[in-house]
């Protein structure tokens, strides 16, 4: 399948509705791809947020179908913060359909914190780990705690992470973080949130949509490889806390598809949902050896101008996080990069992208990899 069209809002905190969202990203996406939706046969549509709060829409799929004045068939496919590489993996698995939609949007925060964290708590083991205080932080400082200790990594590691990213998100109109870099001595005071993560090792929820449209049509940017795995919801019960079974899973059948290597990539967008899972991801993906993660974000490899810049949108940490739109927000990246659309952050002539998204701490991961035609 090739991609038509991409399409994203700017990630922020406005307080538009999640469907407007959806809306914004559908129309640029449409108008990239030079259609209508007189030409779309489906839509798959991932997003978690309006099942609480003040909207509190559960049939998205029919809201969809009256938003956009259709009766194509339309699924939803949730899968918290891998919803929207989720939905792309599915449509990928479509049969007969020439052109399909592919949508998430989330108005995420719009509520007070303990409401929104209490959203997010959602996606992880509820009865036995978070009565415990397994909260995401908790629970990533903890898989962090051990991998350091297994592989003697530090936290100036993961603050070269944050710095790159931020630098990043400076040049990308459409994060949150724009125009505003963050240096290397504000990340590593920034407040304690779960020891030893620090606030700059978090990434940013935010509000926003996206979109992309597949299609059996040739275009310039092909989809060359597609991978799905998942893991258990319990983290503590999985045979290696130290590293995420369900991307290692997803990046070899993605990697096996597409014919490449790890080492053919030469821009990536990775799910730093924290600074940790990033460098982590390093090496499940196949990017670095076991254990050497830390050595690669040192040599500046993945920074602009780099070997192989990881994160050029600023990623989850410095773009933002909306859950279910990250995922196609990865995509939105990449096909630009690939194009050579991205003006300050361009990555000099790339050949082969690749976006890597996690639902809940590596309880759901897709990784998809891209080819410029």
């Amino acid at each position: 399948m090739y991609i038509k069209g991409v399409g994203m809002t700017k990630f922020d905190y406005s307080q538009k509705p999640w469907w407007e969202f959806a809306y914004e990203a559908a129309l640029e996406a449409l108008e990239d791809a030079k259609m209508s939706m007189a030409d779309i046969e489906a839509v798959v549509f991932s997003g978690m947020s309006s099942a609480a709060g003040g909207e509190h829409q559960t049939h998205k799929v029919s809201f969809l179908s009256d938003l956009f004045k259709t009766n194509i068939p339309i699924i939803e496919t949730p899968s918290v913060c891998g919803g929207g590489g989720a939905a792309l993996w599915t449509a990928l698995h479509l049969i007969g359909f020439k052109n399909i939609l592919v949508l998430a949007a989330e108005k995420l925060v719009d509520n007070q914190s303990e409401v929104v964290v209490d959203w997010i708590l959602s996606a992880a083991e509820k009865v036995i780990e978070q009565t415990e205080g397994m909260l995401f932080p908790t629970q990533n400082a903890l898989l962090w705690q051990k991998y350091a200790e297994k592989y003697n990594a530090t936290m100036d590691d993961l603050a070269l992470i944050a710095l790159k990213n931020h630098q990043h998100a400076a040049l990308n109109p459409k994060a949150y973080f724009y125009q505003r870099p963050i240096d290397l001595e504000k990340i590593k005071n920034s407040p304690i949130v779960s020891s030893p993560f620090r606030l700059m090792d978090c990434s940013l929820s935010v509000n926003g949509g996206a979109a992309v449209i597949v299609s059996e049509e040739e275009s310039d940017v092909r989809i060359i490889g597609s991978g799905f795995a998942t893991d258990y919801l319990l983290t503590f019960s999985r045979e290696d806390i130290t590293h995420f079974k369900a991307t290692q899973l997803a990046a070899k059948q993605a990697f096996d598809q597409a014919k490449i290597t790890p080492q053919d990539i030469n821009v990536a967008e990775l799910h730093d949902a924290f600074t940790s899972v990033e460098l982590i991801s390093y090496e499940d993906l196949g990017f670095a050896e076991e254990g050497k993660g830390n050595e690669l974000i040192k040599s500046g490899a993945l920074n602009l101008g780099g070997k192989m810049p990881i994160n050029t949108s600023g990623g989850l940490k410095a773009k933002g996080h909306p859950i279910s739109a990250t995922g196609l927000a990865q995509v939105y990246e990449i096909v630009n990069q690939l194009r050579g659309k991205c003006e300050q952050r361009q990555v000099d002539s790339p050949r082969y992208g690749l976006t890597h998204n996690i639902g809940g701490a590596g309880g759901s991961v897709t990784v998809h990899i891209f080819e410029k035609v």
